[in-house]
């Protein structure tokens, strides 16, 4: 076995890869990315906490998310500033880990994928100066108890701390991004390109986007986000340039075709990144947590002029691109976070009351490659005409190009942002429950979910530590839980595993 890796959705035979990775990470980058949290596990078991090594933890749980990292170099530095903080004798082997009884390895891959998720919210909202000791703290704890001989009731209500904090954490960045950049307003996107120098931005980062914003004024350059940047359009100080002019393709996994020698310069702040072909290598660059071998990578000066000349030097489209999303629309909109709908509470409620809204379907997680994703095209198309969609994350691009029409000028069809917009949905969850006098659970809401990586696992946590039943999660079930783990989460909360739109669909409406 040249490499263990299992905390995708995609991972090989939905067991393990054990040569080579399908995100594409060679052994190498898989064994040093072990070799990295290997250190930083051995670092907080030192007892020492301090700002610089809160953020090589963050940091370094970032950089082995699936799709951020690729570069043996940069995960090397790393490893080595996590070493040089090490004041104590003290060896961890993640082999130990994964080496364990089925039940123990998969509690604590669950405690571990989740904190690395949440690293990456936490990342997020320091970037923009907001930070919670709380938070910081808990990642030493939790990374310390890995290491440590837990009873499988001490793991689970680990995994469900886990939970609890990054829905805190969630809330941290919910705070960070509005009060940076405003409350996110219904914004209408368009995927056509116009002719002209051009800049995709993938991933995440809103302060990479302005940076980039700021540096590309008067230039004659046109931005275009790509993947989970498309809610930035609805934060108003991000949409005041008005050479954001649009979105460029669907989700992350469809890059390496609609990148295929793409006129324009393109720029990776988050995951996902995928293996970079050799007809648009010479246009891609990375920045922040990502890396990838002989792609040029802007640092901390966030000087992006090699961005801007590609871009210039490429040219754009000679005339204008009508490209649409995977069902053939062309607008997309953004922008019902938790501000925007909740101002039309008592409006939702009485097309509640009323019986105009008989269900609410929160259909929304990550994005893939796998086959079966089209289960979520469907379920969306199906859901019936007094319903609505709440939607998060790059899931959406399967549906979100969809006209589902309104109810009482309602749309039915509301995308909440990006993925840790999560937080979104649980607040207006929680208020419409207040205000129906009743729990989550016996809201008209079903919440059907799409995951990939390790982002979508810790919101899972936090949905389950908020004892939310009757998940259900697709397109199959993480190789990391374990049978009796599974069982588990079916006896405590309800959780399933899709099945068909269809069936589906007739097993929710008939509980309601």
């Amino acid at each position: 076995m040249d490499m263990f890796c299992f905390q995708c959705e995609q991972t090989a035979k939905g067991e393990a890869c054990t040569s080579v990775g399908v995100c594409g990470k060679n052994s190498n980058v898989s064994n040093l990315q072990d070799d990295l949290i290997n250190s930083i596990i051995e670092l907080v078991n030192c007892g020492k906490e301090s700002e610089i090594i809160t953020d090589l933890i963050i940091r370094g749980l970032f950089t082995t998310i699936t799709n951020v990292n690729f570069d043996e170099k940069s995960i090397k530095e790393l490893i080595t500033a996590i070493k040089n903080q090490i004041n104590c004798q003290n060896n961890f082997n993640i082999k130990n880990i994964w080496n364990n009884n089925d039940d123990t390895k998969s509690l604590k891959a669950l405690i571990l994928f989740g904190l690395k998720g949440m690293a990456a919210y936490a990342y997020h909202a320091k970037i923009l100066g907001y930070e919670d000791k709380t938070i910081n703290s808990f990642f030493y704890k939790a990374l310390r108890d890995i290491s440590k001989e837990l009873s499988t009731d001490e793991l689970f209500n680990l995994a469900l701390k886990v939970g609890e904090v990054n829905l805190k954490c969630m809330e941290l960045l919910d705070k960070a991004n509005t009060e940076t950049y405003g409350q996110p307003v219904p914004t209408k996107i368009t995927t056509n390109i116009l002719p002209g120098p051009f800049i995709v931005i993938s991933g995440h980062d809103l302060r990479d986007l302005e940076l980039l914003l700021e540096q590309t004024k008067n230039k004659g350059i046109n931005i275009y986000t790509h993947g989970e940047m498309l809610p930035c359009h609805s934060y108003p100080k991000l949409n005041k340039y008005p050479h954001l002019k649009g979105n460029f393709g669907t989700a992350w996994q469809n890059q390496q075709k609609e990148f295929d020698n793409i006129p324009g310069a393109i720029l990776f702040t988050t995951n996902c990144i995928m293996p970079v072909k050799n007809s648009y290598a010479d246009r891609v660059f990375t920045t922040s947590i990502v890396h990838y071998p002989n792609i040029t990578h802007i640092g901390e000066d966030k000087n992006f002029e090699p961005v801007i000349e590609k871009a210039l030097e490429l040219g754009g489209y000679n005339e204008t691109q009508n490209f649409t999303g995977i069902n053939g629309g062309n607008i997309l909109t953004s922008g019902f976070a938790h501000n925007t709908v909740l101002s039309i509470k008592d409006k939702i409620l009485e097309a509640i009351n009323s019986n105009s809204i008989k269900h609410i379907f929160l259909v929304g997680g990550c994005d893939g490659a796998k086959t079966g994703r089209n289960y979520y095209t469907n379920f969306v198309k199906q859901t019936p005409d007094n319903s609505i969609v709440l939607t998060l994350a790059c899931g959406k691009y399967r549906f979100n190009d969809l006209d589902l029409k309104d109810i009482n000028g309602i749309p039915r069809l509301l995308d909440l942002g990006q993925c840790n917009d999560a937080y979104s949905a649980i607040k207006i969850a929680v208020e419409l429950a207040k205000s129906l006098n009743c729990s989550v659970n016996n809201l008209p809401l079903s919440i059907i979910l799409s995951w990939y990586e390790q982002k979508a696992v810790c919101i899972l946590l936090s949905l389950l530590y908020l004892g939310i039943e009757n998940i259900r999660l697709g397109p199959t079930l993480p190789a990391f839980v374990s049978p009796n783990i599974w069982k588990l989460l079916v006896e405590k909360f309800k959780i399933k595993q899709i099945s068909t739109p269809e069936n589906d669909l007739k097993d929710i409406l008939s509980s309601y």
